[in-house]
């Protein structure tokens, strides 16, 4: 059996897997904002979820950030107090064994790609849409990391082919402007309609209420959605992926699946798209589940 950790910005999560894929325990609890509480918290954590097993289990764990293959030190987290710290050895010192540790969106697209929405699928990008934005690519069912520990992360490129008003564009906390980030989070969609109409809404309420008829909140959405058909396409061309599925908190927004679809091919160069946009089939569990696949194909479902 296995244990997978999803280290959140606002909540961790342990599951213990079985060797087909059932999740056998599940415990959240809130995240510590300060590295060594987040060490504390996490060790009684996988110590449970291990004497449930009632064996020693593999560890993985997924962060929102990477590890610097340079260093060995966690970088580019939007979790500041991680960034520069040895959290993998730290924790694996602490546990007595082997901790494998992966961005959270490499594990998100790696549980979708094992046994969820793109399970069968030799390519598939994960597209997280939540308070922030990040990616991960798998191929032939294995996560793909790169040279610096960053393939995927297109949430910190350029919004592609803007608009004259989306130039430069808001400050982004990695320091640039304009980052896909600032326009396809859950906070950058309610901050561009906020700056728009003077209306703070939380995406879900933007929702209802363009679903009511609010013009205004259609128009929103509307400008979300090609922002997102833009940038998916920006990807689509570059990695060429069979699956792109969305996760996140915007990846509830049903509509996009076929409205960001209907947009994308202009973008796109190819006289065809057969690149399927898929909703994720583990939800927000999928990052707990992608982390505990993070040990060797052979013992995967």
């Amino acid at each position: 059996m296995r244990i997978g950790i999803d280290l959140g910005g606002s909540k961790i999560e342990v599951a213990l897997l079985s060797p087909g894929g059932d999740v056998l325990y599940r415990r959240r609890s809130a995240t510590p904002r300060s590295y060594r509480a987040v060490l504390e918290a996490l060790v009684p954590l996988v110590r449970q979820a291990a004497r449930e097993a009632g064996e020693t289990c593999s560890v993985g764990l997924g962060i929102p950030g990477t590890i610097s293959p340079a260093t060995g030190l966690v970088k580019n987290a939007n979790s500041t107090w991680l960034n520069g710290k040895p959290l993998a050895q730290d924790l694996a010192e602490m546990l007595g064994q082997e901790v494998r540790v992966a961005n959270d969106a490499n594990c998100f697209a790696l549980s979708e790609a094992v046994d969820g929405a793109g399970a069968g699928a030799g390519s598939v990008f994960g597209a997280i849409l939540g308070t922030g934005v990040g990616g991960g690519l798998v191929i032939d069912g294995n996560p793909h990391v790169g040279a610096n520990a960053i393939a995927g992360e297109w949430g910190h490129n350029p919004l592609p082919w803007p608009a004259p008003d989306e130039s430069p564009g808001p400050p982004c906390w990695c320091g640039r402007q304009g980052c896909i980030e600032t326009f396809l989070s859950g906070p950058g969609l309610t901050r561009d309609h906020a700056a728009r109409t003077s209306r703070n809404l939380e995406p879900e309420d933007l929702v209802a209420r363009a679903a009511a008829g609010d013009t205004e909140c259609e128009f929103g959405l509307a400008r979300y959605e090609d922002r997102l058909a833009r940038a998916l396409a920006h990807m689509i061309n570059i990695v060429d992926p069979e699956i792109v599925v969305l996760g996140g908190g915007m990846s509830n927004i049903g509509r996009l699946y076929d409205n960001v679809t209907a947009i994308w091919d202009r973008w796109i160069f190819s006289d065809r798209v057969d690149t399927r946009l898929v909703a994720p089939k583990h939800g927000d569990s999928s990052g707990v589940r992608g982390a505990a696949w993070l040990w060797p194909a052979d013992i995967r479902p």
